[in-house]
């Protein structure tokens, strides 16, 4: 009788997403949903939890350090965004070329960055962006007669290394994506384009481009995710979560800081409450501009 249940065409759909259903369940919704219970009372460990209803949250709307560290987490995503789409889709498209020589090797010397321990990335680029004049980049700039500058000490300076970082880990990664979209275009379509005598910028643009649409959006939408979530790259690069002036301050490091830190587990949901908010409305927005939510004739 089970077995009959369970090769039954009706039920054998549910039976295979049954477990990707209970993951979501235990893993993400009880969580999000403990989570936004958390955010309207005061909870700290050894303490009785208190109802105080929408007090974190407004609280939240006034505290200049969690606002420093929305701006902190939003710059970084758009700078990440600006760098880590165009220049992997080109990496991709010129690496996919049927003369490119050393493909294999190419890929995989930007892909071997992202197989690098954060943790191991964030010291490295730590000493060399320090702000001694014998660190490698204080090197370098004294070939041109630069003075020293003291990158982890400076706003812009300080995102310069942060999104330095970035790029050299996470460029590879996004080329796999948009050679992988590229296998799917098919050569004909370049081969049509060729006759017509099209040029290269054309068949980039009005071929290459629109048919990695999809490819482009999906890496795009886990770019934001992962901007509005960068904490670690952060940490490592200060040595801490207390960069000078909060520098380096992003919106999970301050959860961090208000939940482990201080001990103030409420407002910390709070926060997270409100980065996901946020994700998923620019996410949301960026869908809904790409026409990803139109129906299809």
């Amino acid at each position: 009788m089970i077995k009959k249940f369970l090769y039954s065409q009706k039920v054998a759909p549910y039976v295979f997403v049954l477990p990707f259903i209970l993951v979501f369940l235990v893993f993400w919704v009880l969580p999000l949903g403990s989570s936004f219970g958390m955010s309207f009372q005061k909870i700290q460990l050894g303490q009785e939890a208190d109802w105080i209803g929408l007090a974190n949250y407004e609280k939240l709307m006034g505290d200049g350090i969690f606002l420093k560290a929305v701006m902190n987490s939003a710059i970084y995503m758009l700078l990440t965004l600006l760098i880590l789409i165009p220049f992997p889709m080109l990496f991709a498209v010129l690496i996919n070329n049927k003369f490119m020589w050393g493909r294999e090797f190419f890929k995989s010397s930007f892909f071997f960055p992202a197989l690098t321990s954060v943790v191991v990335a964030g010291t490295i680029f730590r000493l060399m962006f320090g702000e001694m004049e014998g660190s490698l980049i204080n090197s370098i700039l004294g070939w041109f007669g630069v003075e020293p500058v003291k990158f982890l000490k400076g706003q812009v300076t300080g995102f310069i290394a942060l999104v330095a970082l970035a790029t050299w880990r996470w460029t590879g990664v996004n080329m796999l994506y948009f050679l992988s979209g590229l296998k799917n275009i098919p050569d004909d379509y370049y081969e049509a384009a060729s006759i017509d005598g099209a040029s290269a910028f054309q068949k980039f643009t009005k071929i290459t481009m629109p048919l990695l649409k999809p490819t482009t959006i999906y890496v795009i939408t886990i770019s934001i995710y992962a901007g509005l979530a960068m904490f670690i790259e952060s940490m490592m690069l200060w040595n801490g979560n207390n960069s000078p002036k909060n520098i380096g301050l992003t919106i999970v490091g301050y959860l961090y800081r208000q939940g482990i830190e201080k001990n103030n587990l409420g407002y910390a949901a709070a926060v997270g409450i409100v980065l996901l908010a946020i994700t998923m409305i620019i996410n949301l927005t960026q869908l809904k501009l790409s026409g990803m939510f139109k129906k299809e004739d």
